[in-house]
């Protein structure tokens, strides 16, 4: 996958345009889900593409955190909010670390698996790295029988002088294959400078059903769950020996 600009260049703006405190309303639900499944406090929990660290910031709370993404550039934004916490630099199908987890979560960075062989990937790494009896919470924000095009808007002033406005715009260019676009204008100030960004990302579409048989087949037995923001969860055991 190559660098986007969100994370990489346009990473230290992070924190203005998708800040932790906004984060509270999903992040109290997945640790809730958690709860009902079993996992206890204290638990070590592996985070896969954590990015800018929004949920970790809330999930710190109650786990020991190791947190992997593919972008040293939103780490660095992690660390910041998240210092305790572990970081390392590393693509989610592909993690080896040679040590298994009670829980291993999985947000919105699934949308960069482009295709059905990327999200099995990414899914045996969770799998390889949870403690048998382990729980895993994927949370992929689209699948493809309940898309819709979608625009957003946002941002805000830091302290620093800095300030972000976007325009999101999400749809799918083609509904035969297995992604969708999502593209985003930044307008970024600093001081008396403003200047404008443009960002394209392209994201993975499938089916529930997909995703249903492919944890099948990985080894895990799910759960089929929906948020207070519409979107699929699936938590997943790992069944003891």
């Amino acid at each position: 996958m190559s660098p986007l600009k969100m994370y990489a260049e346009l990473a230290k703006w992070w924190p203005l345009l998708s800040p932790a405190d906004e984060y509270v309303e999903e992040a109290t639900f997945f640790l809730q889900s958690l709860h009902d499944a079993g996992v206890k406090e204290g638990s070590t929990l592996l985070e896969l593409g954590s990015g800018g660290g929004s949920n970790a910031y809330h999930f710190k709370q109650v786990y020991t955190l190791t947190l992997t993404d593919l972008s040293p550039e939103m780490l660095a934004v992690s660390q910041s909010i998240n210092p305790k916490c572990e970081h390392i630099a590393a693509d989610m199908r592909t993690l080896r670390l040679g040590r298994e987890f009670d829980v291993v979560f999985a947000h919105d960075a699934l949308d960069y698996m482009l295709t059905e062989a990327d999200v099995r990937q990414a899914l045996e790494i969770a799998y390889l790295h949870l403690k048998p009896g382990g729980v895993a919470l994927f949370v992929p924000d689209h699948m493809r029988e309940t898309f819709e095009p979608d625009s957003d808007h946002g941002g805000r002033d830091g302290e620093d002088g800095r300030g972000l406005r976007y325009l999101e715009w999400t749809f799918d260019p083609d509904e035969n294959d297995t992604t969708y676009t999502t593209h985003y204008v930044f307008m970024l100030r600093e001081g008396d400078t403003m200047h404008v960004e443009h960002d394209q990302h392209t994201c993975g579409l499938f089916p529930r059903a997909f995703w249903l048989q492919t944890l099948a087949a990985v080894g895990f037995q799910t759960t089929h769950l929906e948020d207070n923001f519409g979107r699929d969860l699936f938590l997943c055991l790992r069944p003891r020996l």
